[in-house]
């Protein structure tokens, strides 16, 4: 029986595709006429799942969280973990939509990991996160095809599921690499490799967090017996996680984590006891080996950043027409409206960047990326993850708050977009480990120099006087950048370091500036939008230069943040 009274309609979804003008205007922007006509149908028929019977499951299981069977009836140890109905439909749909095989078939070139990916941005929302586990299988792809010719056959045969369509035939892989010693000093791992008669290894250690468990292959990192300290020492190997008749091989499941989100996602804690193993490329420079995986992973990363603020958007925008408070509809109070243009503002921003980087990374792989290019996308790949990161954790947060109470109850669905967005921002590197990560980039390929360039050819680029104070804002933040590092050997260390986040943000944020005043003002002179360039002028605004004067002295900042007392100046 319905109780009497007043009941407000929650928020509803149209085709995803259909309703992201901005995702619509990059494409007709980037892509050859015959070519979107060619990819529009799979993207279409995306959009309309995500709204609709994705978003259903999602929905209907959103507490069906994986389970560990340690233990059969008659006390074998089987270590079976199962997943949610919905897991194993998502995993269908993504199998034959190609969400893996688009970008390996390579039917439209560079634009395929863009085609790729824009499928990736509208799946991402409705589906528990499904997109770990298929971040992990593209870099795992991509890291076999350019280093694991030494595989042999066993490089073939597995790539082959990797990129299936054939839900039957489709795999998916799993990236180990926290132990207990740490996420992100993976150079003190203590898992060790011991060399078998055949050739292969056997891994022997403890994986402290391991996504996507229920995957049939993952790349891990392991010590070679013998193998010096660091992760030089280390080596990348390919483990297959079970035998012909679906048993683990030599892999004990310890437990499944208790996550604050991405609760559908099976996370284990692993002991290797003997597990086979092969190594991928050589016996040692494992970190830098699975290079190729964490780049991928990040640009995921981004990707399902941007799709996550996005769908909040869209969310908060239908119900600002549904809620009426004090005589009006939520789409009349213009402090409501302020609020949802500043979230549309970052969107905008972090889908630009995010793409950008996609951008590169299908040049790359088609060969047309020189030296400057190659410098910027080992520069932009950690930029694009960090920046968005931290803007779709803000961003959830305010769309919760725009739907008030209803958007702290967890049957609404609302809470979940702050729940697993806040892992953007963790995993695959923390803001401040991709900020060093960027740093790195800058002192050992001169990336800073190439970003800049584009960032100042982007805002002086455009022609619409409406983009002036925006493109303005993007140049001498561009400036302020190049003088700040410039100073740094005066800095000192400590200074430099110290300040390298606010660094990283801002360069975020200033190229994410740029790359919207371009988009803008080609919006404005093929489309007749001034969507593009409002939300430039928003940005702007909002603020990008997070520089500031790193001044304070090392010992009253680890005073401060530590809690220590801290003398005063001139005190004994």
């Amino acid at each position: 029986m319905d109780l009497p009274g007043f009941r407000q309609d929650g928020p509803q979804l149209s085709n995803q595709y259909e309703d992201d003008a901005l995702l619509r205007s990059f494409l007709r922007r980037h892509f050859d006429p015959d070519a979107l006509r060619d990819v529009e149908p799979s993207l279409a028929a995306m959009g309309e799942a995500a709204a609709g019977r994705l978003l259903a499951l999602a929905h209907e299981h959103r507490l069906a969280e994986p389970e560990h069977v340690p233990f059969d009836a008659w006390g074998r140890r089987v270590d079976e973990v199962r997943v949610g109905a919905a897991w194993r439909e998502y995993a269908r749909v993504a199998a034959e939509q190609g969400l893996i095989a688009t970008a390996y078939e390579r039917k439209h070139g560079r634009f395929s990991r863009v085609h790729q990916f824009a499928l990736a941005y509208l799946f991402h929302p409705s589906s528990q996160v499904y997109t770990c586990p298929l971040a992990m299988t593209d870099g795992c792809a991509r890291t076999l095809e350019v280093l694991g010719g030494g595989l042999g056959a066993t490089r073939d045969r597995v790539l082959g599921h990797l990129v299936s369509r054939d839900p039957e035939q489709a795999w998916t892989s799993g990236q180990w690499m926290t132990e207990r010693t740490g996420g992100s000093d993976v150079g003190l791992s203590e898992t060790v490799a011991r060399p078998a008669a055949d050739g292969s290894f056997t891994l022997h250690g403890v994986k402290w967090f391991t996504s996507a468990v229920s995957s049939q292959v993952a790349l891990t990192l392991a010590r070679p017996e013998g193998a010096g300290p660091g992760g030089k020492g280390l080596a990348l190997f390919l483990v297959e996680l079970r035998d012909d008749a679906g048993r683990l091989r030599n892999i004990t499941v310890l437990r499944l984590k208790d996550k604050l989100g991405t609760r559908n996602l099976p996370t284990a804690e692993l002991l290797l006891d003997g597990t086979p193993a092969l190594p991928v490329a050589g016996l040692s420079d494992g970190v830098r080996n699975m290079g190729t995986m964490l780049n991928l992973t990040r640009t995921w990363n981004a990707v399902c950043a941007a799709a996550t603020l996005r769908r909040g958007l869209a969310l908060a925008r239908d119900y600002a027409r549904r809620r009426v408070a004090f005589g009006a509809t939520l789409a009349e109070k213009p402090l409501h409206l302020e609020t949802l243009a500043d979230l549309a503002a970052e969107h905008e921003a972090s889908f630009l960047l995010t793409f950008f980087a996609v951008e590169l990374l299908g040049r790359q792989e088609a060969g047309e990326l020189d030296a400057r290019g190659e410098a910027l996308l080992r520069l932009v790949q950690p930029i694009a993850k960090l920046t968005t990161g931290r803007q779709t954790v803000a961003g959830a947060s305010e769309v919760l708050e725009a739907f008030g109470g209803a958007g702290y109850l967890e049957d609404t669905g609302l809470p979940q977009l702050l729940r697993d967005g806040q892992v953007l921002s963790i995993w695959e590197g923390t803001t401040n480990v991709l900020a060093l990560e960027a740093y790195r980039a800058i002192v050992r390929a001169d990336a800073l120099p190439v970003a800049l360039e584009e960032i100042r050819r982007r805002a002086e680029a455009a022609d619409h006087a409406s983009l002036r104070k925006p493109s303005g804002v993007a140049l001498r933040t561009a400036d302020h950048l190049e003088s700040w590092w410039a100073d740094g050997a005066a800095r000192g260390g400590w200074l430099h370091e110290a300040g390298a986040r606010r660094f990283a943000l801002t360069l975020g944020r200033t190229l994410a500036l740029a790359l919207l005043v371009e988009h803008a003002d080609w919006a404005l002179a093929n489309e007749s939008d001034a969507r593009s360039a409002e939300a430039a002028v928003r940005f702007a605004r909002l603020g990008v230069d997070r520089l500031v004067d790193v001044a304070h002295p090392p010992e009253a900042t680890a005073r401060l943040a530590l809690g220590e007392r801290l003398a005063p100046d001139g005190d004994a």
